[in-house]
Parts: structure tokens; sequence; C-alpha cells
């Protein structure tokens, strides 16, 4: 079996990626906390350290591409000091950003994380949520036409702040569809049923509920395969990744009965990111000709390594397959 997985994981350097979602920068304040304010009953942190870091699809673009693969990154940046920050690290570590666009009706989306003593004191958030406008749709769209002529697989990583629309959507998945390549999808509730004839997508529990639209709350197992098959008939898609956390995964797909994998963490430290680096390995294996049960997983694997990380922690190959070793 291992052997098998090693297979897959050796084609990810002739891999191409095509990433499209929202953008993040990921700003971490690290400090000490010796006092209270006198001000509020809250902790005062004396900053020691400040770090960025791609988030959102830009982090699923670095997992991609500490793995080894070819990420090609279609998003969205303001014209503000942010966006070059962001733009300048995202190059560095050697990822594809042709299609990083830059609007001037908007922010680049921030995420202000204020951690002391390895703990999250806060996080702070600057962004939009407004729909792109027409133009900058335009442009977007183009690109991501003839990046999928390129690519090996294409993944949508949506966080909700305006870039996927259901126009996009619906386009990018015909094109990927029409040339046969993988089609994955981490999802957002607002748009969970517009993710139709996909390849697979990999919602949490709560998020798969919601997208569903379930009232009732979704624990057991039975109740679990019964939200999965109902999201493989309504979304017409061939299979469906459910993240459970501590539980692991429960996989469906089309004719098949579900699989429930235990996770592979020996220690959660941070669960920050993990779900772009099950999106991005799983995306690789299945661009690399990996079934959907062994792409899932060595994603489950690779997600054991991240959590116990601080922060936006990305795996890289040797990580990966020391893991799956022991």
């Amino acid at each position: 079996m291992k052997n098998r997985y090693f297979k897959y994981l050796e084609k990810f350097s002739t891999r191409k990626i095509l990433v499209i979602g929202d953008l993040i920068l990921d700003k971490f304040l690290y400090g000490t906390v010796s006092r209270i304010s006198p001000e509020a009953p809250v902790p005062v942190v004396d900053i020691t350290k400040e770090t960025f870091m791609p988030g959102g699809a830009g982090n699923v673009s670095n997992n991609i591409s500490s793995l080894g693969g070819k990420a090609m990154l279609a998003g969205i940046i303001g014209n503000d000091n942010a966006g070059e920050t962001l733009k300048s690290r995202l190059d560095s570590l050697n990822i594809g950003i042709s299609g990083v666009l830059v609007d001037d009706s908007r922010p680049t989306t921030i995420k202000t994380r204020v951690i002391a003593h390895h703990q999250q004191i806060v996080r702070y958030d600057r962004e939009s949520r407004v729909k792109l406008s027409p133009s900058v749709l335009e442009r977007m769209t183009d690109y991501i036409e003839g990046a999928v002529r390129e690519a090996d697989a294409v993944m949508i990583s949506d966080y909700g702040k305006g870039v996927i629309t259901s126009g996009l959507l619906q386009k990018t998945i015909q094109s990927a569809n029409k040339k046969r390549i993988p089609v994955t999808v981490d999802p957002k509730i607002e748009h969970f049923l517009q993710y139709k004839k996909i390849t697979t997508m990999t919602p949490n529990l709560s998020e798969a509920a919601q997208g569903m639209m379930y009232r009732k709350k979704v624990s057991t197992e039975a109740e679990i395969r019964e939200l999965g098959q109902k999201i493989l008939k309504t979304l017409q898609s061939k299979s469906v990744i459910i993240t459970l956390g501590e539980r692991g995964m429960a996989i469906f797909e089309k004719a098949r009965q579900p699989l429930f994998i235990p996770t592979r963490a020996k220690e959660v430290f941070d669960v920050t990111g993990a779900g772009d680096t099950v999106i991005a390995v799983l995306t690789l294996c299945l661009a690399s000709g990996a079934p959907l049960k062994e792409a899932a997983e060595i994603a489950n694997y690779a997600a054991g390594v991240v959590v116990a990380k601080l922060g936006t922690a990305t795996v890289t190959l040797n990580e990966l397959k020391e893991a799956i070793k022991e």
C-alpha cells in the first residue's frame, strides 16, 4: 500500500494545479504577556516578532508548491501595501501569480492574529466581501480559461470574500469537465448548492449540514451517511469527503459504500490552515492518477503533520513520506 502511495507522490513535481479563490494575507504578531491593561480586563501583549504568510487560496497554493507541484493562482488583491507584501511572498514561494489581479475598489484581505505564549489572544480582520466588478470578473475569467488548458486539475478555494461567483463557478467547472481534469472544492456555505458536477469537495461536518440546510444536528454515523448521500445526489458530484475533526473523514462516492477513515494526527497543536493542506494534497493526488480513497488517505496523513505545527503551516514532501512510513 505505502509503495503505491509513493508512486503518486513522485508525480507531484510534474503536476500543474490551477487554484482559484480568495487571497488573504495572514499576519502574525508574536509576543509575551506579563500584565493586565488598567483600561480594561484584557492582557497587554508586548510584541517581539511579526511575520506574514499567504492565507486562503494562497495557503493552498503554498502547500502545493511545498510538495513540489506547480500552483497557478487566480485571485484578487487590493492596490495597497498588504497586496504588494502578499504578491511578493507568493512569488518567493515559486507560485505562479499571473492570475493575481489588482482591484482598486477593495482592500487586500488581512487576518491579523496576536499570539502570546503559543496561545492566540485575538484575531482581527480587514476585508471586503463585495462581489467583483464586471471588468475585474471578465479579466479573471479570461485568465482562468487560458490556465485550464495548461492545468492537470482545478482547485476552488472559497472563503466567501467575493471572488467566487455563480457565473465564475459554472464556467470554470464546465471548462475543467470538458478537458476531463479533476475539479475539487473547499466550500463556503453560501455557495454550497452551486458546486455542481465537480469531482469532490471537502466540507467539515458543520459546513455540510448547513450547506444542505439541515435544521437538526448531525452527529451519528447513520446521520452522516444520510447527509453524504444527499450531497452526492443534489450536486450530481462524483464524490464528497466530509472531514470530521478528531473522528477522521467520511468518503462518499457514486455507486460505492461510504467509507470512514480515522485521523492520523498524533498531536493537535493548531488547526489553522489544516483544511487548505487537505484539499491541496487531495488535488495533487487526484491529478497524479490516485483513486479517491488513496488520495484521501494521503491527505489525511498530511493533515496529521500540519496540525502539529503553529500558525498557517504547510507540509513538505519529505514530511509526508515520513508520516506515511511511520
